[in-house]
C-alpha cells in the first residue's frame, strides 16, 4: 500500500509546490500590474522588466542548480525557495521605487530554480517509472493552478485591503512548500520503497531505468534533439509568458472589468491545467511526438485569434492558447527525460531553462516595451504566432537519444 500511495502522494506534493512558487512569481502576481501602474505611474515596459531580470536570472542559476539537485537532491532547495518567496514578497510590500521591484524580481529568479519546474519534473520522475507521464503531467498542473486560482483571490484581496497588505498576506503561502520538502522532499530509498513500477516496467516505450543508456551531459550537448528542446522551449516559453503576462492588461484595455479580466487568466491557466494532466495522459499512450506536435498547432492557431484584437474572439484565443500550452509544458519536460535518461538530467533541463527562462522573460518584457511603441497590443502578439510557426518546424527534428540496449 505504502509503495503505491506515497509516490502518488509526491506528485500531488509537487504540484502544491509549483501552484505557489509559479503562481505567486510569475502567472498570478501579474493581477497586481494594474494597482502598480496606477499607483507609481510606470510604463508597461519598465514595470514587465521584473519579470526579463527574474527569468534571465533563474535560467543563469538552472544549470548550478541542476548540478546541486543531481549531487544534494530537491530537499534542501525547496527549504531555501520557500524562505526567500516569503521574504520576497514581504519586502514587496514596502517597495517604494522601480529599484526595490527589480531587486526584489532577482531573488525571485531564486526561488525559481529552488522550488520550480526542474526540482518538480526530477522529483517526480525519481519516484515513477510506469505512468510517469500522467504523474508529471499532474504536478505541472500547480503551475496552471497558481495562475487560475491567484488572479481573482488578489483581485479580491486588493479590492479589500489594497495591494501592499494583500502582498504582505500572500507572504504565508510558501511556508506550505517549507512543510512539503522537510516532510517529503526525499527519494523513493530514503522511505525503503522503490519507483513505482521499477519492478513491473512498461511494456512498450520504457523500462527500468539504466544509467548505461543514459547520455552524459555533454553526450546530450551534440545531439540535434537537445537544441531542438532548447529553441522550441525557449520560443514557446517567450509566447506563453508574453501573453499571460499582459493577458489582464489586455481585457482591460478592451474594456472588461478587472473581475472578468482576472478571470479571463484564470481560464487560459484553467485550460492550460487541463492540457497538461490530459496531455501527459496521452503521452502514455500516444507517440508523444505527434501529441507534442499537435499542442504546439493548438498553441500557434490560439495565437492568431489573440493577435486580431478582437474581444468576441479573446475567449476562443484564451482557450486554445491555454489548452495548446498546458500539453506542450508538460512535453517538453517529459521528452527531455525520456531523451536523454536521468542520470544527467538536472544540468541538461537546467541548461534547458537557460534558454526558455531567457526567451520567457524577453518575450513579456519586449511585449510591454512594443505596447509601449505602437500603442496596441497587435504587433507584439502577431510576433508570437511567427515564433510558434518556427517552433513547430524545429520541433519535428526531435527524437529520442538514449543509447541503445547492448547486443
Amino acid at each position: 500500500m505504502r509503495q503505491r500511495i506515497l509516490p502518488w502522494v509526491v506528485a500531488f506534493s509537487a504540484l502544491l509546490m509549483l501552484m505557489i512558487s509559479n503562481g505567486l512569481v510569475v502567472t498570478g502576481i501579474t493581477a497586481f500590474d494594474e494597482a502598480l501602474l496606477k499607483e507609481f505611474g510606470w510604463s508597461r515596459g519598465a514595470l514587465k522588466f521584473r519579470d526579463l531580470l527574474t527569468l534571465l536570472l533563474a535560467g543563469a542559476f538552472a544549470p548550478f542548480i541542476g548540478i546541486l539537485i543531481d549531487r544534494f537532491r530537491v530537499r534542501p532547495l525547496m527549504i531555501a525557495g520557500s524562505l526567500l518567496l516569503a521574504l520576497g514578497y514581504l519586502a514587496y510590500a514596502s517597495i517604494q521605487h522601480i529599484g526595490h521591484v527589480y531587486l526584489i524580481h532577482l531573488v525571485f529568479g531564486v526561488v525559481l530554480t529552488a522550488c520550480g519546474l526542474n526540482i518538480a519534473v526530477i522529483w517526480v520522475s525519481q519516484w515513477f517509472v510506469r505512468h510517469r507521464g500522467t504523474a508529471i503531467g499532474l504536478a505541472l498542473v500547480g503551475t496552471s493552478l497558481g495562475g487560475m486560482l491567484f488572479p481573482p483571490v488578489i483581485v479580491a484581496m486588493t479590492q479589500a485591503l489594497g495591494w501592499r497588505a494583500s502582498f504582505a498576506w500572500l507572504a504565508l503561502s510558501p511556508l506550505l512548500i517549507l512543510l512539503l520538502g522537510l516532510l517529503l522532499g526525499r527519494p523513493p530509498s530514503a522511505f525503503g520503497v522503490k519507483a513505482l513500477g521499477a519492478d513491473n516496467p512498461p511494456p512498450q516505450g520504457g523500462s527500468v531505468p539504466d544509467p548505461t543508456r543514459d547520455l552524459s551531459y555533454g553526450e546530450a550537448l551534440r545531439t540535434v534533439t537537445f537544441w531542438a528542446l532548447a529553441f522550441t522551449a525557449m520560443m514557446t516559453f517567450y509566447s506563453m509568458l508574453a501573453a499571460s503576462a499582459h493577458l489582464f492588461l489586455h481585457l482591460r484595455g478592451l474594456g472588461f472589468e478587472p473581475a472578468v479580466a482576472a478571470q479571463g487568466l484564470s481560464l487560459m491557466f484553467g485550460m492550460a491545467l487541463i492540457g497538461k494532466f490530459l496531455f501527459g495522459l496521452l503521452a502514455d499512450h500516444l507517440p508523444q511526438k505527434k501529441v507534442f506536435l499537435g499542442n504546439i498547432a493548438v498553441m500557434f492557431f490560439g495565437s492568431l485569434f489573440l493577435a486580431s484584437l478582437d474581444a468576441k474572439l479573446v475567449w476562443v484565443a484564451i482557450i486554445l492558447f491555454g489548452l495548446g500550452w498546458g500539453g506542450l509544458y508538460t512535453l517538453l519536460q517529459l521528452q527531455a527525460v525520456n531523451s536523454f535518461g536521468l542520470s544527467a538530467a538536472g544540468k541538461i533541463l537546467g541548461t534547458i531553462t537557460v534558454l526558455d527562462a531567457a526567451g520567457g522573460g524577453l518575450g513579456i518584457f519586449l511585449t510591454g516595451f512594443l505596447y509601449d511603441r505602437f500603442g496596441s497590443y497587435q504587433v507584439p502578439f502577431a510576433l508570437l504566432s511567427v515564433l510558434l510557426f518556427l517552433a513547430f518546424l524545429i520541433s519535428t527534428r526531435i527524437r529520442k537519444e538514449t543509447k541503445p540496449l547492448p547486443t
